[in-house]
């Protein structure tokens, strides 16, 4: 595979990522709650002809709300404790994997550091801060952060990659026999 990435190269743009990705993070949520908290019940900000909306909410479940309604115990348990998990898993793959693409490791990296910057949260706070909202009209977006899009990016990165198809070897009838030098073919 030519396009693989050294181990070393991995860790580098791992921390970088981490250091930056959650850095960001965890500074415009920081930034969010200490001056949209009031805000809270009050109307979204909005910019942009409504295409861009600020509205601060906690967000106790994962993804659109799921597991929302579940118990505190149940949310830490599969939230905090499992994601925990999984994240480890995904960087032990991605840095001890033999061979890996420059693009598919990016890809997870990103959503690792994007769990990262979430689990975060999930452990000060029993929740996710999110605040940010895009779209025309009607159709909107859940309200989301910053770790949220690197985890979405992530995953948009990874989808030509599930449909990418292997080259496939010529069958062995289809190989011309080598002759030697001199005989008729």
């Amino acid at each position: 595979m030519t396009d693989s990435i050294s181990r070393t190269s991995r860790i580098r743009l791992m921390l970088v990522l981490l250091v930056l990705l959650v850095g960001i993070d965890q500074a415009s949520k920081w930034y969010a709650l200490t001056n949209w908290v009031h805000l809270e019940k009050q109307p979204p900000q909005s910019y942009f002809h409504d295409t861009f909306r600020i509205t601060f909410a906690w967000n106790e479940g994962a993804f659109l709300g799921l597991f929302d309604g579940q118990p505190a115990h149940v949310r830490y348990a599969i939230l905090v404790i499992g994601n925990g998990l999984l994240l480890a898993v995904v960087a032990v793959a991605i840095l001890m994997v033999p061979m890996i693409d420059r693009w598919s490791y990016l890809a997870w990296a990103l959503v690792f550091a994007g769990g990262i910057g979430n689990l975060i949260d999930r452990i000060r706070f029993n929740a996710v801060i999110d605040f940010l909202n895009l779209g025309i009209g009607p159709l909107r977006t859940g309200i989301f952060n910053v770790a949220d899009m690197a985890i979405t990016a992530g995953f948009f990165m990874l989808i030509p990659k599930i449909f990418q198809r292997e080259p496939k070897e010529a069958p062995a009838s289809a190989v011309p026999a080598a002759t030697a030098p001199g005989t008729p073919s």
